[in-house]
């Protein structure tokens, strides 16, 4: 979710490596957000967002994989993501 409290949705996971039976997402993946609280005052609110922090030693395709500790840049207001739910089973750096 956004720091204001929108929903972030990975709008391409990477489809060919699963985890937990779920798609990871990489750093070349685009998050939407819907829901940002700034959409009701005269701030531009988040609306996109891309990862500018990944994974080290783990990759899908060539690109990092975003873990929990992954930082990401919103679109408009510069703020970041935070994480809210992640696969306990595997642990990257």
């Amino acid at each position: 979710m956004c720091m204001h409290g929108g929903t972030a949705l990975p709008t391409s996971p990477f489809p060919r490596v699963l985890v937990s039976g779920q798609p990871v997402v990489t750093q070349a993946c685009t998050y939407t957000v819907a829901g940002c609280s700034l959409a009701s005052v005269p701030s531009p609110p988040c609306v996109t967002a891309n990862w500018v922090v990944g994974a080290v030693r783990v990759l899908a395709g060539g690109v990092p994989v975003i873990l929990q500790t992954s930082q990401a840049v919103c679109a408009a207001s510069g703020q970041g993501l935070i994480v809210g739910a992640t696969q306990p089973r595997v642990l990257g750096t």
